[in-house]
């Protein structure tokens, strides 16, 4: 697999692949159907896991200097942001 350059359309990828994780989480926390809680905390935790990984990767390209459009982050970390 061919790693992607850094750049300021790879780091936008990274923000809506983020926001996606951030919907499958809340859907996955209140509508999906589970058998136990169990179950629910699982899937949960391997979503977060994931999205974690993906937030990490955004951050150490914006600490690189690679910049995007402010508009384009997802509102979890917008939120991050602002209680920072």
């Amino acid at each position: 697999m061919q790693a992607r350059p850094a750049s300021k359309y790879h780091l936008k990828d990274l923000y809506q692949e983020i926001s996606f994780y951030d919907r499958k989480i809340a859907y996955c926390q209140n509508f999906e159907k589970f058998d136990c809680e169990e179950e629910r905390s699982r899937a949960v935790e391997k979503l977060a896991k994931k999205r974690k990984t993906l937030v990490q990767s955004a951050a150490a390209m914006a600490s690189a200097g690679v910049e995007c459009d402010p508009s384009q982050l997802p509102r979890s970390l917008k939120n991050a942001e602002s209680a920072a």
